[in-house]
């Protein structure tokens, strides 16, 4: 396989001093694998923490800025940061208001918060998790207990750090987090696997002409193997298997994911047959982000994830953000 490194023992660290170099907004601390906004800790407003191991750029080192994270604790690929690096990150944007962890369901990254968690308690700092775990493919997997956290992270952290911006105290911002969560859900689907550094290669067979429906983002087995289908045809899948899990009353928020391989071109053709699948399910669709946002190396593959909103949740989504990879609005 050929990549864009230097070698594989240095990637993230050369990932991070790329993002120092590019984001002078942010303060990035190469050695100890903490990026914070550059403002922080802001008065009178709750901090938010996430991370989780590297190659899923954007997330979540990329959605460090005001109105979504304070900090984020970037992992070797594939791999859970260390407390050390969640306590680093938590002391620098305390105000005094308290610091949200948001964790995606991954035994690591479960291990680690926690223990963390506990250890910025000791040194003062006010602690809330949430647990992100909106994928529907499957209820275990190589790397959790019960469902994966993928998509849904995005909408946690957007929609919780807007709340946060606003001033909301932790237990609201906590509250919020955990609505949206629930009302999230997820389906993945990849057509080719993704390769590490470290392994030069890919990380499993999909052999030429199959799909695997309910991948994980770390190419962690799905529900089955399939011959390749049609855009409109893995969409009819996906949709279907999200709608029935979720059962929707309110309009959804839509993201259409791509996991790092899948060009935009391909992505907005595979948009346009999702909300033909939901418009046959009369589902309404409040707002639509299409792009590569939580991804998986160089995976080609997309996921759809869903979150029900109502005007006071959709109010958050639509307020301004400004981070390396999301922004709008003021």
């Amino acid at each position: 396989m050929k990549m864009l490194i230097n070698v594989p023992e240095t990637v993230v660290a050369d990932a991070l001093r790329g993002m120092a170099a590019c984001h002078p907004e942010l303060i990035v601390d190469v050695e100890n694998r903490v990026i914070v906004r550059r403002d922080a800790p802001v008065e009178d407003k709750v901090g938010l923490v996430s991370g989780g191991g590297s190659g899923h750029e954007p997330l979540h080192g990329g959605f460090v800025g005001p109105g979504m994270l304070d900090a984020a604790c970037p992992g070797e690929v594939f791999t859970s940061p260390v407390p050390d690096q969640m306590v680093r990150a938590a002391a620098a944007v305390d105000s005094g208001k308290g610091v949200l962890f948001i964790v995606k369901n991954y035994t690591g990254d479960v291990l680690n918060f926690d223990m963390a968690a506990e250890l910025a308690e000791d040194e003062g700092i006010q602690v809330a998790k949430v647990l992100v775990n909106d994928d529907v493919a499957v209820t275990d997997s190589l790397y959790t207990a019960g469902r994966r956290g993928t998509g849904a992270t995005l909408f946690v952290e957007k929609i919780a750090g807007a709340a946060a911006a606003e001033g909301a105290p932790l237990e609201r911002v906590e509250s919020i987090a955990r609505r949206v969560n629930e009302l999230s859900r997820s389906f993945g689907v990849a057509l080719s696997p993704c390769s590490t550094p470290s392994k030069g290669g890919p990380t499993f067979e999909l052999p030429t002409g199959e799909l695997e429906l309910g991948v994980g983002i770390h190419g962690e087995p799905g529900r089955e193997r399939r011959a390749m289908m049609t855009s409109h045809e893995i969409a009819d899948y996906a949709v279907q298997v999200v709608v029935e899990d979720l059962r929707p009353e309110n309009p959804v928020l839509l993201l259409v994911n791509g996991m790092g391989a899948t060009p935009q071109l391909e992505l907005y053709g595979f948009a346009a047959e999702v909300h033909r699948a939901l418009g046959e399910r009369q589902v309404a669709v409040a707002r639509t982000l299409v792009g590569n946002y939580v991804t998986s190396l160089d995976m080609a593959g997309a996921s759809i994830t869903l979150c029900q909103v109502d005007e006071d949740l959709l109010r958050l989504w639509d307020a301004p953000v400004r981070t390396a990879g999301l922004r709008w609005g003021a």
